[in-house]
């Protein structure tokens, strides 16, 4: 029996995705519940599983083009035998024959170029690695985007064999005769479309400014230095320096309510609560999850939920009302290696909170030069609600927390 595998709901507002790589190929066996295509809506991936056990027998769209939900991207012939679609077995050999030796079929490598997804041989390429190199967490043992950022950010991946030099001259390629100028023309993911949009979007309604400060980091390492082992025996996760910035903020936003609040129509809409949206990479660009009530959680439910968008965010398993809503946001360009920087709001929100590397740098403490461990921070906001007092105000309070974390602790 052929059964139609048919988009889902992909959450609220969202009636299309694009087809970002094919799991299963025709001709492949399936199982009920097993993600056979993976698709990309403006915020995250998501995977459409079989609806029953069988052989994949058609794909009605191609990697890049834009389905809607509730159309059908593929046939399943249900209860089929593994291998029906397989080529038929050699003739029999003639009567009085010695029977042939069995040779064992080579299994089908998931991380040989040749079969690898067009994003994933794009980066391989690019970088000259040797994808058996790389641990591969996908389905059927495929090697996925994130498994190759993921192994380049650890520095495990390993380059591909450089051509020996000492074969014969017959062997060799010709020389080049000159450098290749080539271009690739790659078509936007749903995600990026969607980020350049807003981002535009926010530039030209809001009217942006940004105000700077610096923060002596000193205390805040000094405190993880002396507690981050009992932390992680304790909690399960490391303490890392964004739950001090996540709490400094929210103790921000309670003296500095107007921060937190948007523009909606003609009027101001202040929030109680705050829902703080944390900046993260993904394979496809940057994502921003939100921590729901964030003043409210502790410093090791920060981390944990942290951690947790990171990793997920890498492996396209964000849902999409993780990532919707949010009164602030915080970006953390410094592990990256940035300086400065003048972030971008993520409308309809009125404020963004960009950290950057640490650094140390001299600075005078009671008369003395000394060298301090230094990180420059940058506010954005909207100008049209937010006034510069408020601005260097909230970031002061910020600049005041990290600087003497017990004011975290006392709500000062």
């Amino acid at each position: 029996m052929t059964m139609d595998v048919v988009i889902p709901a992909l959450g609220e507002s969202v009636t299309e995705a694009s087809v970002g790589q094919w799991l299963k190929q025709v001709g492949d066996s399936v199982t009920a519940d097993e993600p056979i295509v993976s698709l990309e809506t403006d915020k995250v991936a998501v995977e459409v599983p079989a609806p029953a056990d069988g052989v994949l027998t058609e794909q009605l769209a191609k990697v890049g083009d834009s389905v809607e939900v509730g159309a059908v991207i593929a046939r399943i012939e249900a209860g089929a035998p593994a291998g029906r679609l397989a080529a038929a077995p050699p003739a029999t050999a003639p009567a009085g024959a010695p029977p042939p030796e069995a040779a064992a079929p080579a299994a089908p490598s998931s991380t040989d170029a040749e079969d690898l997804a067009p994003a994933v041989a794009r980066i391989v390429e690019q970088y000259g690695l040797d994808p058996a190199s790389i641990p591969a967490t996908g389905k059927g043992g495929r090697l996925t985007k994130g498994d190759v950022l993921a192994a380049i950010e650890a520095g495990t991946a390993k380059l591909r064999a450089a051509p020996r030099h000492d074969l014969p001259a017959a062997a060799a390629a010709p020389p080049a005769t000159a450098r290749a100028r080539t271009e690739e023309r790659v078509r936007m993911s749903r995600l990026r479309q969607t980020i350049a949009r807003r981002l535009k979007e926010a530039q030209d309604t809001a009217a942006m400014l940004t105000t700077f400060n610096d923060v002596d980091m000193s205390a805040v390492m000094a405190t993880r230095n002396a507690y981050k082992d009992e932390f992680e025996k304790k909690h399960g996760v490391r303490l890392g320096f964004m739950s001090f910035f996540v709490k400094a903020v929210t103790l921000a936003l309670k003296d500095v309510p107007v921060v937190n609040a948007m523009i909606e129509g003609d009027a101001i809409v202040y929030r109680a609560y705050a829902d703080i949206g944390v900046a993260v990479s993904s394979p496809s660009g940057l994502v921003v999850p939100v921590l729901r009530d964030a003043d409210t959680l502790s410093f090791a439910e920060c981390e944990k939920a942290i951690g947790d968008f990171g990793r997920r965010a890498r492996d396209g398993k964000l849902a999409l009302e993780e990532l919707q809503g949010g009164t602030f946001t915080i970006s953390n360009g410094g592990v990256f290696g940035s300086l400065l920087s003048t972030p971008i709001l993520n409308p309809p929100q009125s404020g963004v909170l960009g950290m950057h590397r640490i650094e140390e740098r001299p600075v005078v403490r009671q008369g003395q030069i000394v060298v301090r461990p230094m990180m420059y921070l940058a506010l954005s906001y909207d100008h049209r609600l937010i006034d510069g007092r408020e601005a260097v105000t909230f970031l002061v309070r910020v600049k005041e927390a990290i600087e003497d974390p017990t004011r975290l602790l006392i709500d000062l």
